[in-house]
């Protein structure tokens, strides 16, 4: 996931965590954690959900401001919401960026970036993700520890 102010783009992976793929763009704000575990609860009657990863933005040195503490309590929230399934927090630095320039490179204008931009994000974070899993062994980023 990309959470962002106004909206949180989602992706998924394939059932054998390989490739990730746009799934939709949640609008930010009430009934958002609903949407989204309704999302995973479709996702879980064809394969396993086996943890979700959402897009922790960090500054360039590494550092955390305001917008890693919103995605921190969003994760939080939404950890509670979707238990026991897993939330992972992963560094997910330029990931608009670089989506913003492959959808400009695959001919998408404006608006129409715009409205899928989230999605792309979403999809470069969970990539990232599979990607160092498999070339690692390890997972990356850290586990959200789910609130009393």
């Amino acid at each position: 996931m990309d959470p962002g102010d106004a909206r949180i783009g989602i992706a998924r992976s394939d059932p054998t965590g390989f490739l990730a793929t746009p799934l939709e763009t949640v609008r930010r704000g009430g009934g958002d954690l609903k949407r989204i575990g309704a999302l995973l609860a479709e996702i879980a009657e064809d394969s396993d959900v086996l943890e979700v990863v959402v897009g922790l933005p960090r500054s360039l040195k590494g550092g955390e401001g305001p917008s890693a503490v919103k995605v921190r309590d969003f994760a939080a929230s939404l950890a509670r919401r979707v238990a026991p399934v897993p939330v992972r927090l992963v560094d997910e630095r330029l990931s608009t960026v670089s989506a913003e320039a492959m959808l400009r490179d695959r001919g998408r204008k404006g608006s129409n970036r715009r409205a899928v931009v989230d999605q792309a994000a979403a999809v470069v974070i969970l990539q990232h993700a599979l990607d160092t899993e498999r070339a690692t062994g390890t997972a990356p980023g850290e586990i959200v520890e789910e609130p009393a």
